[in-house]
């Protein structure tokens, strides 16, 4: 009875990687923001309805994302850097880059707003001032698409932030807000993590509405002519029925606490 148990766990077992291999997986690099803002949780589950396929996420800054596929060890990216993304497509690593949606990058601070820059339109007047004042920051410091941003704000207020004001922690969004709301600290945000958040901390937002704060979303594909592995015609599926109007409906009807996080923009001749 014994020997004839272990040869049925053994066929049984044998069987789960068949029936695993059935099914198409999908390795999917993003960033942070549209995974803890629970986005691709709403998103992914109806492609993968349509595709029979499995979408394995791995959510971490732009720029550890664009390494990933470097490597060829994704399908494809959505990621939201501008810059970083046309050097990646130039480099030959990425194909078929989709701008999908926007939303935008706040400044939180403290209810008290030792820095005094409630109200101020301006980003990067709004940075001068909490390192004119010494106001502690919160920096995710991990080459992230929100970290590049916040290097491009203090490159425009030609300010190098450093001393004990300006912390970096090399951490996400979540680590990020969770850190700023303890410590009474300013920060970058993109709106969508922190709408989701924001009940749990102690944090406001006292600067928006600069352009330059505009935050765009795009998926790309990784080159397959560069890695053969690559599974391009299930990422184009995926990247296709994002761009298409029933996936931009689903991205603009996506809301946290009755807000819209993200506006669906599309361009499919991109």
């Amino acid at each position: 009875m014994h020997t004839i148990l272990k040869t049925a766990l053994g066929f049984f077992l044998l069987l789960l990687p068949a029936a695993a291999a059935d099914t198409p997986r999908l390795r999917f690099a993003t960033t942070t923001s549209v995974q803890d803002s629970g986005l691709l949780p709403f998103l992914l589950p109806r492609f993968e309805e349509l595709c029979r396929c499995k979408v394995d996420v791995i959510a971490v800054g732009t720029g550890q994302a664009l390494k990933l596929a470097e490597g060829g060890d994704v399908d494809l990216v959505l990621v939201h850097a501008p810059e970083a993304e046309l050097e990646f497509v130039n480099r030959g690593y990425g194909v078929n880059r989709k701008t999908l949606m926007v939303n935008d990058f706040v400044i939180l601070g403290p209810p008290a707003d030792p820095a005094r820059i409630r109200g101020e339109k301006s980003a990067a007047a709004a940075l001068a001032a909490i390192a004119r004042r010494g106001a502690t920051f919160i920096s995710r410091g991990d080459d992230s698409g929100t970290h590049r941003k916040e290097k491009a704000i203090w490159k425009q207020a030609e300010i190098t932030p450093r001393g004990a004001w300006y912390l970096e922690i090399g951490q996400g969004m979540g680590a990020t807000l969770t850190m700023a709301g303890e410590k009474g600290a300013y920060t970058l945000s993109d709106r969508a993590t922190w709408l989701g958040r924001r009940d749990q901390l102690k944090l406001q937002v006292l600067s928006e509405g600069d352009p330059d704060l505009l935050n765009y979303y795009s998926a790309i594909l990784v080159n397959p002519a560069r890695f053969p592995a690559v599974k391009d015609r299930l990422a184009l599926q995926l990247i296709n029925w994002l761009c298409s109007s029933e996936g931009q409906k689903r991205i603009g009807d996506f809301r946290s606490g009755g807000h819209a996080l993200f506006k669906p923009v599309c361009v499919p001749d991109e």
